[in-house]
């Protein structure tokens, strides 16, 4: 699977001329619109020259504008196409292959590339954001995404304090940001199609001077442009649902982490929850 415009971006900044660069942030500021108007328009917003869109256009891959704005415009479209439409895209092109291995091709595929394009400095700074105690964790999810807020959240618990769970499809989830100071850490999983009730924690938290940690898709959320660290993952499959494996596996990585640098303190609060396991008897013990 090709990568989008953007991860290219990402990939070769470091490599692009000044020009290029001032052209780069245009075009990330509000990806993928920002690139859907005339080559002379988007060079006049970025203030360089119609030449160097063209040349950006081909280091990224595209032998020209136009195949550029087609793919910007597959991507909008691939971002906001709901169930059925997924589903009608899929089996026109459905191999002959089971679903088992079809299916399974897909979330590997999805796998390999999320750990490609994953930077892993991004990594580090999410779990050492996740590590802190001296700041208070958030954890939220959308509606499909809301089962992995809550997964994190249940380890999280057992690995530091101050962690609470803001489940964003309440009306009382502004209830939530009450307590939130400057400094604390709001991790937000949102992928397509993006919700507006999100957006808005998102957008408010912020304000309130949180650090705000976003889990995503390879088309990003718009929580993005709210984003300290931002993550991005492949979650494409031959289903009318997209797959959240890669997040799964990005998340459990992320409880490994933040375990291992609190590990000290995380042994201390695991013995006493082991205890009250036993006092409450919740568990069968078969000695």
């Amino acid at each position: 699977m090709k990568d989008t415009a953007q991860e290219t971006i990402n990939k070769i900044y470091d490599s692009l001329t000044r020009a290029e660069r001032q052209l780069a942030g245009v075009i990330l500021e509000n990806y993928p619109m920002s690139g859907m108007g005339s080559i002379t328009r988007l060079a006049d917003k970025a203030s360089v020259s119609t030449p160097t869109v063209a040349r950006m256009v081909q280091k990224l891959g595209y032998s020209g504008f136009p195949e550029f704005q087609e793919a910007l415009r597959q991507e909008v479209e691939a971002r906001f196409s709901n169930p059925i439409a997924k589903h009608e895209s899929w089996a026109q092109s459905a191999p002959e292959a089971h679903i088992l291995n079809r299916f399974t091709d897909a979330v590997m595929s999805n796998i390999r590339q999320t750990l490609a394009n994953i930077d892993p400095s991004q990594f580090d700074a999410l779990a050492g954001l996740l590590a802190d105690e001296n700041r208070a964790l958030y954890i939220t999810g959308g509606r499909i995404t809301h089962a992995l807020s809550e997964y994190l959240h249940l380890h999280m618990q057992v690995i530091r304090a101050r962690v609470r769970h803001i489940r964003s499809t309440s009306n009382a989830w502004p209830h939530d940001l009450l307590d939130i100071c400057e400094g604390d850490v709001v991790l937000i999983y949102d992928i397509r199609r993006y919700e507006n009730s999100t957006l808005r924690l998102a957008e408010i938290a912020k304000r309130r001077g949180a650090k705000i940690a976003l889990i995503t898709d390879q088309w990003q959320s718009p929580i993005s442009q709210y984003a300290d660290v931002s993550l991005k993952c492949r979650i494409e499959a031959p289903s009318a649902w997209d797959s959240t494996v890669s997040m799964m596996l990005l998340s459990e990585t992320l409880i490994a982490a933040v375990q291992e640098a609190r590990w000290d303190q995380t042994e201390d609060r695991m013995r006493a929850l082991e205890d009250m396991f036993d006092q409450t008897k919740i568990f069968r013990k078969f000695v």
